[in-house]
């Protein structure tokens, strides 16, 4: 039990009916999950508002309601606490309730449109290899050393967060990384947590169906930064337009890396190949297993972060040269009739564009490239024509596909995307609305040394179609139809 006025701690109040010398049991935003002396807070949400379940959660036992305007009919023996936001009071609360855990640990935040999830597992894969305790925060996986659960957000509620968070100090965990997006910062799911450093990666076209315009986008992620505190690093990717726009106003200690301009963290790519890249590193040459321009970028973000957090330079390149790729992310087999399946998680026209530019880069042009791409349902329809366009411009065959479809018709995602086909690449298009058929059917038309590219979906280990996840694996089906044609 916790008493409220310690939980309220920080939390801009306006105004208290009854007391706050009063014991609770926990705090929730689902009304559906509380029970005897839980406080509920009232989120005003995207699809629904916890203010029209205040009556609902005192009726189940709460004994304490956080809002931001307080209901016309009051329970009397229930306290009252109107604050100014409500998403800012869970954040504060939910950090105070779990004792301030990232207080207690040395929490890294990256935050940008494409690479996050690399860095951040990257990340997580060295400072273990280096000996350290290490917590994950991810879209695909939640690490707490060694034990892993189920990831639902890019950035989980801040009830989650500093649950996840406190389990790591019980067990020891000294470092954790992880991913920040745009929808957790503006829904200030990261506010009352103690970062030590955070990481610009790039910012291109996405999710602007929850952004209003490109601009907005970017000043929620510039927040991150301008709420670091001095004694935290702020490390940008200077290559980026945007990445001077994050160290504007941030007192944290500023630094930058780039292959392209003068930067703390510089490298130069001497090799890059299908096996892995050849970098020079500020004035060390190292050999990492991952792969294209996208990924040097990666590896720099990864070096800085492990050289501003105390690992010593001749180390930190020892394990980059040991990481090994993570799932979805450039993931490649290779067939016994030499044909290579690519599986990447580019779901933006910038990811994609980046991950074709790089396969072309390294092909020999004697061969096919085929790709196979959707763009996912009730979600940004802006990029669609986009990442078609794209798709058939840097590729011999472009297979387009469902990817998510979730509750929209995928034929019409389709029809939206063909939109933006050039014309003179027309000949170089086919639509297969089922996914699974598409990706057979580029396994056919490959010949031996082509390239089959399947962008999207990367990790993830379903299929969303009209509200209901079933399970789909695209490299378990591109090794599955792969494997056939050997037979």
């Amino acid at each position: 039990m916790k008493i409220l006025k310690d939980i309220l701690y920080k939390v801009a109040i306006e105004s208290v009916i009854g007391s706050t010398d009063v014991a609770v049991n926990k705090i929730d935003f689902d009304s559906r999950k509380i029970v005897l002396n839980d406080v509920f807070i009232a989120i005003r949400g995207t699809i629904s508002d916890g203010h029209n379940f205040i009556s609902k959660a005192i009726e189940l036992g709460a004994t304490t309601i956080i809002c931001d305007t307080l209901p016309i009919s009051k329970v009397d023996s229930i306290t009252y606490v109107k604050v100014k936001d409500t998403n800012s009071a869970l954040a504060f609360m939910a950090a105070n309730y779990f004792d301030n855990p990232s207080d207690k640990l040395k929490l890294v935040g990256i935050t940008g449109t494409n690479g996050k999830t690399t860095i951040a597992s990257l990340l997580y894969q060295m400072f273990s290899s280096a000996g350290f305790e290490v917590g994950l925060l991810s879209t695909v996986k939640i690490l707490v050393g060694k034990n892993e659960y189920k990831a639902t957000h890019t950035t989980p509620d801040s009830i989650t967060i500093n649950h996840y968070l406190s389990e790591m100090v019980a067990n020891g965990i000294t470092h954790c990384f992880m991913e920040v997006s745009s929808h957790g910062i503006h829904q200030k799911r990261t506010e009352g947590l103690h970062f030590v450093g955070g990481v610009f990666t790039n910012l291109s076209h996405d999710h602007l169906d929850y952004h209003p315009t490109f601009a907005e986008y970017r000043d929620v992620k510039k927040l991150f930064f301008d709420s670091l505190p001095k004694t935290a690093f702020a490390l940008t990717n200077i290559d980026d337009k945007n990445g001077t726009v994050m160290l504007q106003n941030t007192i944290a200690v500023k630094r930058t890396y780039a292959l392209k301009s003068y930067a703390d963290y510089k490298a130069q790519i001497l090799e890059n190949q299908l096996s892995g890249l050849l970098l020079k590193v500020n004035e060390y040459e190292v050999w990492v297993k991952l792969i294209g321009t996208f990924n040097a970028y990666n590896v720099l973000a990864i070096y800085g972060t492990a050289i501003e957090l105390g690992i010593e330079k001749v180390e930190a390149l020892r394990l980059l040269s040991e990481l090994e790729s993570v799932a979805g992310r450039f993931q490649y087999i290779v067939s016994s009739t030499n044909i290579t399946a690519i599986v990447d998680y580019a779901h933006t026209p910038d990811a994609l564009e980046n991950v074709l530019k790089t396969i072309n880069d390294i092909r020999t042009k004697n061969e096919q490239l085929l790709t196979v791409v959707g763009c996912g349902g009730n979600r940004d329809t802006a990029k669609r024509p986009i990442m078609a366009r794209i798709a058939t411009s840097l590729s011999d065959k472009a297979i387009l596909t469902s990817d998510n479809p979730r509750n929209e018709d995928p034929e019409a995602i389709i029809q939206e995307m063909e939109t933006g086909v050039e014309p003179h690449n027309y000949k170089k298009m086919l639509t297969i609305t089922d996914r699974k058929q598409a990706i057979k059917a580029a396994c056919q038309m490959a010949q031996p040394n082509d390239i089959i590219l399947i962008a999207g979906k990367g990790h993830e280990t379903y299929q969303e179609i009209k509200g209901e996840r079933s399970h789909f694996d695209d490299m378990e089906i591109v090794t599955e139809f792969l494997n056939q044609l050997t037979k």
